[in-house]
């Protein structure tokens, strides 16, 4: 019994040192190291931080024209898309009002997640050949619809013609 209340060697050593010696011998790092060697590789260029936004000029009128004509166009969609199959009427004035309507209204909404996703001061090359593509692609649509419209059937009557197939 008094040999295990006796103090062993290891025990009064171990007593003896200071904490601060333990915590330097840097016990561990060997392991943290290893995981921690790989190289960080950036995907997008280093955005400042912390950086005030720069206050563009102010104008009463500067965006709600936009804001006015994207309003504008989602509601006109409404009664556009319901009135040739709700009246009977498959007028050509109505299918190129439509056609229109639906152009300008993908480019809008293509064109508000590309500035939203693609920011001039981070990704400006990026951004401009997403721009210049989505007009390609948007005339290459208007030109497609105004085809089909003026040498086939006709949008609204494409669609019920699919409708009732």
């Amino acid at each position: 019994m008094a040999s295990i209340v006796r103090s062993s060697p290891l025990l009064r050593q171990s007593l003896a040192t200071p904490r601060s010696s333990l915590l330097s011998k840097n016990v561990g790092v060997s392991q943290l190291v290893a995981f921690h060697a790989s190289a960080r590789k950036q995907i997008l260029p280093p955005q400042p931080l912390n950086d005030p936004a720069p206050l563009p000029e102010t104008h009463p009128s500067e965006g709600s024209y936009h804001w006015s004509f994207e309003r504008l166009v989602c509601l006109g969609l409404v009664p556009v898309t319901i009135a040739p199959f709700a009246a009977g009427s498959f007028n050509p004035v109505m299918d190129a009002v439509l056609c229109s309507l639906i152009v300008a209204h993908s480019h809008v909404g293509f064109q508000a997640s590309i500035i939203d996703y693609f920011p001039a001061a981070r990704v400006p090359k990026t951004r401009t050949f997403l721009n210049w593509l989505l007009r390609a692609f948007t005339l290459t649509t208007a030109v497609g619809l105004y085809e089909f419209e003026t040498n086939d059937v006709g949008l609204t009557e494409g669609l019920r013609r699919l409708w009732t197939a």
